[in-house]
């Protein structure tokens, strides 16, 4: 079948907002670090941080209600995760806006900026998983999963819901910059308590659940350690509400956006 000038006029669009976006995401993970090397050092020490702290209490205070296992996938799933979940925010949440000057340039849009934030942050998160994974293993740490590629939807959701959050928080920000400026530390110091990450949500008591149960957070960690352990299941958790709530939250944030460029476009108009 012959290529229409329709299709090739999109395949070449395509290929150019591809390399937009991987230019961009270079430009990113140089700007967030000054180099790559220095980005995966700080995202290796925040985890190392935490897996450092929460292996202490495990072995100080006993490890309670964890699950039966390797006691690192255990931290490392809810850890990691939670990482994900709070760069993606603070990434989206700090791209560029339609009134950024930035926009000035042609090729550059809001959606372009808010792709390499997002997918800069996820490489230096992804690379500095790897690091600390590999030199685990060869300490010779149990870091046997039950099903790996289970992990991957779990940890997806954990990052599209920080993104879509994010996205939600830049739009309200030049409307309500004052509470924004309450509302977004006090989301993610929530997330350090009601996300699960060390308390899995099976063994919670019923009550406690009802307070995390909003959080997306909660149920990609808590899917993440069904997949990692042949021997935990999970029924007060699902894999369905992350999905809905990041698909709302990107709309909200998509419409928003579409506001926001709106309003900006009329305004220079003098509309």
């Amino acid at each position: 079948m012959a290529t229409t000038p329709q299709n090739k006029s999109l395949i070449l669009g395509t290929l150019e907002f591809m390399e937009l976006v991987f230019h961009s995401v270079v430009r990113e993970v140089r700007t967030q670090s000054g180099n790559a090397t220095f980005g995966v050092l700080k995202e290796v020490s925040n985890i190392v941080v935490f897996l450092a702290l929460f292996y202490m209490i495990s072995v100080f205070m006993g490890r309670g209600a964890a699950i039966r296992g390797s006691l690192f996938v255990f931290l490392l799933t809810g850890i990691v995760l939670f990482l994900t979940h709070i760069k993606a925010i603070a990434s989206v949440k700090g791209a560029s806006t339609a009134t950024s000057a930035i926009m000035m340039h042609t090729p550059m849009t809001v959606i372009l900026s808010i792709i390499a934030k997002a997918i800069a942050g996820l490489y230096l998160q992804f690379v500095a998983v790897l690091i600390i994974v590999l030199f685990l293993w060869v300490f010779g740490a149990d870091l046997t999963i039950s099903n790996p590629g289970g992990l991957v939807l779990p940890a997806f959701l954990a990052w599209s819901s920080g993104i879509g959050v994010g996205m939600v928080l830049m739009t309200i920000a030049p409307m309500l910059p004052f509470i924004i400026k309450t509302v977004s530390p006090v989301y993610q110091r929530a997330q350090m308590f009601t996300s699960g990450k060390f308390i899995p949500a099976a063994y919670m008591p019923t009550a406690m659940v009802g307070w995390f149960s909003w959080n997306p957070l909660f149920h990609t960690i808590d899917q993440a350690r069904v997949a990692a352990f042949v021997n935990y299941n999970s029924d007060v958790t699902s894999i369905s509400y992350p999905i809905w709530f990041t698909l709302v939250a990107l709309l909200i944030g998509l419409m928003g956006e579409f506001w926001a460029k709106k309003t900006l476009s009329k305004s220079k108009h003098g509309g």
